[in-house]
């Protein structure tokens, strides 16, 4: 069976930068349908601009870009706006880190949660309405109903990042690339949205591209994992294995920099 995720030879270089400098250079990488597939890296090592590659976000005019990025069987890369538009609203959808930069702070939470639904399918009100009621649930937000005619600024940043996950699983995608939407909540929040996003690729078969500089957040939630270093996969496996055997010196960098209860604080 073909795979739902298929990147080879990706090389992305930003226009403005040096002729050399390439964000992403030569990562070929497949993800299976309804797997989690960790990307990892530090800040700058082109784990975001791979996502970027993928969810068809890449900045128009200003990038030199080469290879293939196929997602169930069709190119992303200079992929026509109409087509990667409606790829974008049957296929793909993207949770960002901050949820404040995908959500309007002057629109109520459900027409935000059905924007996908308006814009890709011919559902009437009712419909999009009972879609997106059952997407907030699905994302285990409380009173849908309630929550649905509050405003942004209404809710916690746990709950707007599980609106931010509500409206993106409402258009039932296929593959949901998930950039860093843990990060900026704290320890006990991050632990639920990690469990939301592995209830969602249980019971829905949905494949996630985790995009994170955190090994351990990797570690709990995904299967296998891809290390990125200044462009390039440094290494790639079974999540377990690399934690127990780590081949490449980067990698076994970012395990130690895991913080353990047995270190003494200096």
């Amino acid at each position: 069976m073909e795979d739902l995720l298929q990147i080879q030879e990706l090389r992305v270089r930003f226009l403005n930068a040096a002729p050399d400098r390439w964000a992403v250079n030569g990562v070929s990488l497949s993800l299976r349908d309804g797997e989690i597939l960790g990307l990892v890296g530090e800040s700058g090592s082109g784990k975001t601009v791979t996502a970027m590659s993928v969810s068809g976000l890449l900045p128009a005019g200003k990038t030199e870009h080469s290879g293939s990025v196929r997602l169930a069987g069709r190119e992303m890369l200079d992929c026509p706006e109409r087509e990667l538009r409606k790829i974008q609203g049957e296929l793909l959808s993207v949770v960002f880190q901050e949820p404040m930069t995908s959500l309007d702070p002057v629109r109520r939470i459900g027409p935000q949660v059905e924007e996908s639904l308006r814009l890709h399918t011919r559902l009437s009100n009712r419909e999009r309405k009972a879609r997106a009621l059952e997407a907030m649930a699905q994302a285990d937000l409380p009173e849908p109903e309630v929550l649905y005619k509050k405003y942004p600024n209404q809710l916690s940043g746990g709950m707007l990042q599980r609106v931010s996950i509500a409206a993106a699983i409402v258009s039932r995608p296929r593959l949901l690339l998930a950039d860093e939407p843990t990060t900026a909540l704290d320890v006990t929040i991050q632990a639920q949205i990690l469990a939301l996003l592995k209830k969602l690729n249980r019971e829905q078969g949905m494949g996630i591209l985790f995009i994170s500089h955190d090994l351990n957040v990797v570690r709990r939630l995904c299967e296998r994992v891809a290390v990125m270093q200044r462009g390039k996969i440094v290494e790639e496996g079974d999540v377990e294995e690399i934690f127990r055997a780590p081949r490449h010196e980067y990698t076994r960098r970012l395990i130690d920099a895991i913080p353990r209860r047995d270190r003494k604080l200096l």
